[in-house]
Formats: structure tokens, sequence, C-alpha cells
């Protein structure tokens, strides 16, 4: 075959690929497991797991069925804290009530936790949260027990429409306290009071929903472009957490940003 047709047979298989691949990817749900390692880590936590999910968007585009295969797929991972970051749904409230009632077969031994996105319409979210078994942690703060040990979780509102009382999660605790929060945005990274907050979990950039192979997105829900786009992000003594996120905004397609559940493992070090 001459250098030419298999140039022309190679760009027409691209060419078919690609936009095949943008409507099967929003699909396929990935588990990314990650192991956070610290000495404030009590040693009752030591290996349990905490299952975090993002920006699930129902909506027509992203259905019951979706939102109900993706609860049994994360209680299949029989994590012991699920931990919620916000846009349930994409700013329509009649979508509200049915994803909550899915969301609330959710099974985690240390309990369920939530803060809201920026498309979450607010008032008729915290309502039926507060009819759940859900615990709304949006400027608030609680301590997580388990034996004779404690950490601490907390989070604040929505960056772009929301407040951020910080406070509420970090005033009572000790130096050797281990702290998760929950930031729909991880634009508020920056601001975070990195010496006493150890690990943030965020969503929002939905990977940058169509990247160039995964290498960068021209589109990113961020200020600070493809710097927080997704992934494990560490700063001073700070770790951040960024998903994929679950569903899709604007157009229901995918390139090289597979909808994520991120697990992870919380490991004592020495």
């Amino acid at each position: 075959m001459k250098l030419k047709s298999i140039i022309i047979l190679l760009l027409l298989l691209l060419g078919a690929y690609i936009p095949l691949n943008m409507v099967v990817e929003p699909y396929l749900i990935e588990t990314k497991e990650v192991v956070i390692e610290s000495p404030e880590i009590p040693a009752d936590f030591d290996g349990k797991k905490i299952a975090f999910i993002s920006d699930i968007h129902h909506s027509p585009f992203f259905d019951k069925d979706r939102v109900n295969s993706l609860v049994n797929q994360v209680n299949d991972l029989n994590p012991d804290l699920i931990l919620l970051g916000g846009d349930y749904v994409s700013g329509d409230s009649e979508y509200i009530a049915p994803v909550f009632s899915s969301l609330s077969h959710l099974k985690a031994p240390m309990g369920v936790y939530a803060v809201l996105g920026n498309s979450d319409p607010q008032y008729w979210t915290l309502d039926t949260l507060s009819k759940s078994n859900i615990t709304y942690i949006g400027n608030k703060g609680t301590w997580i027990t388990l034996g004779n040990s404690k950490i601490r979780l907390g989070g604040v509102g929505d960056f772009n429409n929301g407040n951020q009382i910080i406070n509420a999660t970090i005033k009572p605790v000790a130096k050797e306290d281990f702290v998760i929060l929950i930031s729909h945005n991880p634009d508020y990274f920056p601001e975070v009071d990195k010496t006493k907050v150890d690990l943030v979990l965020s969503g929002h950039t939905h990977g940058g929903q169509i990247t160039f192979f995964g290498l960068w997105a021209p589109v990113v829900y961020s200020n600070y472009g493809n710097k927080y786009r997704n992934g494990v992000i560490k700063e001073n003594n700070s770790t951040m957490i960024v998903s994929n996120g679950i569903g899709t905004v604007v157009i229901p397609v995918r390139f090289f940003a597979r909808p994520q559940i991120y697990l992870i493992e919380l490991k004592r070090s020495n």
C-alpha cells in the first residue's frame, strides 16, 4: 500500500474515532484510586476509604437510570465515607427531587456529606437535602469520629456565587488534626489556610470535558486555566483533588476527560 493511501486511511479512521469516542466517553465512568498519606491521619482511620463524586448534572442528557447506575457503582466500592461536590442538576429545579431520591440510596458507615455547586438552585436543593439522609456541610464543619479518634470535615459555598466561611471548618482544629474540605470550585484552593487544611476535594472543571488527548483543554471553567483542570495537585502542606465529574454541560460529549469517581484511601504515615 502506498504511503499516501496509508495516510488517507489513518485520517479516515481518526475522523471516525473522534466523534464516536466523544459520544461514548460520557458513559465510561472510571474509578480513580488515590492514597493520601499523612502522620495526622489517626490510626483508627488508617485504610479507610472515601468516595468522592461531583457534577452529576442530572438532566435530559444524564437521566435517572444513569444516576441510579452511578449510585450502584459507588456503593459497590464499599466506601467508608461518601462526599458529594455539587452541581447535581444543570439549573433546572425539576430534576432536584429525582436526583436526590437516587442519591439517598448511597451507603457508607461514616455517612454521606454534600456541598452545593454553581448550577444548583440553592433554595430547592437545600430544602430537598434537609429531607434526605445526606448531610449538607456548606460553610459548616463536623467531626467524623471512629473509636477514640476523629478527623475534621467541612465545606464552603460555591466560589462564584456563594460565600466561603472557612472558620466553620478550621476554627476548632488543632495542629495535629487531619482536615478535609469540600469546595466545588478548585479556584478557592489558593485562599485555603494550608497550615490547617490537609485535603481539598473539588470538581466544577469537568476536566476540560473536551481536551487535546488529555494533555490540554481549550476551555476550563477556572481562572487558572489548565493548572487546576483535574488530578492531584499539591501546594505547600496541602493536597487538592480535582475530579472530572460525572455529567456534562453545554453539549453531552467528552474527549479524553472521562467521568470519574474518586476512591481515596487514607494512610497513616510516620
